[in-house]
């Protein structure tokens, strides 16, 4: 890992649901989901550097907000008491993903600080334990948890390894920031789905959202955006939005579509990945 001044680099990947359905509606307000999680090499970039005193310190809070309420901070604090001994940690985060796009941004950087911290602070948490810890935190940690490309259910915490093909994607962000809890609470969205018998990769296509009829009403933004992209190809928003996004089996062709709708939208080219980086290290 590259070390400035003390702190270290760690990779926080992004993530698109290249398929995502609504089975139902659980007693606790939330809904139980189907899903197809791909990791791709869009990233942000989590610094930490250890601290002696148990101070946890997050410098660069995403939109100013408080640290106490960025996931990143949450994540830390509620490792350290699992930590064998009262170490703190001070964090940057490098922003690359978009917020409010649905690629994962938050939770991903939430999942690399608990699976650093984990060995940094000799927890000793397993990764399914890990994952009970991130799905407090949200329904997207757990995956970056698990670190696999994944095939979801329940609120996203059940998890079971997918072969993806190898593809590029185009990803769009339109100019909108969509509320995921007006999605889930809206009179419309589809939540009576069939649950998958045997998910693979072929048999889920054609690939679906169930959310994404609701967005496009909701946020004609995102419906533009959608349309622009589909004169390419087959395109699908990911999690509850805003961003679209196109698949192409080699990189020449998502290029050419990337400098095409780059001119009109901001636009990300992106190669997906079959596990998460710091599995490699």
């Amino acid at each position: 890992m590259n070390i400035t001044d003390g702190r270290q680099a760690f990779p926080a990947p992004a993530k698109l649901n290249l398929d995502l359905r609504i089975t139902g509606r659980r007693e606790d307000g939330y809904h139980n989901i189907e899903s197809i999680f791909c990791l791709i090499d869009l990233q942000d970039t989590v610094y930490l550097k250890p601290r002696d005193d148990g101070k946890i310190i997050l410098h660069n809070p995403v939109g100013g907000m408080p640290q106490e309420a960025d996931l990143s901070y949450r994540a830390a604090s509620l490792l350290q008491k699992y930590a064998c001994n009262p170490d703190g940690v001070e964090i940057w985060l490098d922003k690359k993903i978009p917020t409010g796009a649905g690629l994962g941004g938050g939770s991903s950087d939430a999942a690399t600080v608990l699976l650093v911290l984990n060995r940094w602070w000799q927890c000793g948490l397993t990764t399914p334990q890990l994952i009970e810890l991130g799905t407090t935190l949200g329904a997207d940690v757990p995956f970056f948890i698990f670190g696999k490309n994944a095939f979801a259910r329940g609120i996203g915490d059940r998890l079971d390894e997918m072969d993806i093909p190898k593809q590029w994607y185009v990803i769009v962000k339109p100019l909108a920031h969509v509320s995921t809890a007006k999605i889930f609470t809206h009179e419309d969205l589809t939540r009576d789905s069939a649950s998958s018998i045997m998910p693979t990769f072929q048999n889920l296509q054609p690939f679906r959202n169930d959310m994404q009829a609701v967005v496009f009403k909701e946020y004609p933004e995102v419906w533009k955006a959608y349309s622009e992209l589909s004169r390419y190809g087959f395109a699908l928003m990911t999690g509850s939005g805003a961003c679209v996004f196109t698949a192409c089996q080699d990189r020449n062709s998502a290029y050419n579509i990337y400098r095409q709708v780059s001119g009109l939208y901001e636009a990300y080219l992106a190669e997906g990945l079959s596990k998460h980086p710091l599995l490699s290290v």
